[in-house]
């Protein structure tokens, strides 16, 4: 069985991170959306906690999706759960520039492979950042992420 980790902060998930997902189970049998960071800061919109059932009730749909989270080194949670594939989604230049030396270090610490999926230009411009800023304005994020988030977000900024 051939297993993948898309590892991100998905504050929230968007539209385009469901593609990515999407797309990479069309060549791992299991992927796993892997929320990463420090569970005790609350500096995002969403806590992991939160941000892990959005995403599980975001990917319900989709056989083969697993969803996690870590707060340490990506590479020591592919190796305590035996994965040699990372997932990452490209949307332009800067995010390959970005992404480029984190996977030559993950390659570097434990062999682990990345792959980098492009975007589809239908969701290049949206990022988890500015989806919130649009919302935080009253701004319309239809289309732009999961219905189930767009609740939560409209939900988190009318409180």
């Amino acid at each position: 069985m051939t297993i993948a980790v898309c590892p991100g902060s998905f504050d929230p998930i968007t539209n385009g991170h469901l593609d990515i997902v999407t797309r990479a189970l069309r060549h791992f049998d299991e992927v796993i959306v892997l929320v990463t960071g420090n569970p005790t800061k609350t500096s995002g919109l969403f806590t992991i906690d939160e941000r892990v059932d959005l995403i599980r009730e975001a990917t319900s749909h989709l056989e083969g999706v697993r969803v996690d989270s870590w707060a340490g080194l990506l590479v020591d949670y592919t190796t305590q759960h035996d994965i040699s594939a990372l997932i990452k989604g490209l949307r332009s230049s800067l995010d390959y520039e970005y992404e480029l030396p984190m996977a030559q270090m993950n390659r570097r610490l434990t062999g682990v492979d990345t792959y980098f999926l492009l975007t589809d230009e239908k969701y290049g411009y949206i990022s988890s950042s500015l989806t919130k800023e649009v919302a935080k304005y009253g701004g319309d994020i239809s289309g732009l992420v999961p219905e189930s988030v767009h609740d939560a977000i409209r939900e988190k900024f009318s409180n």
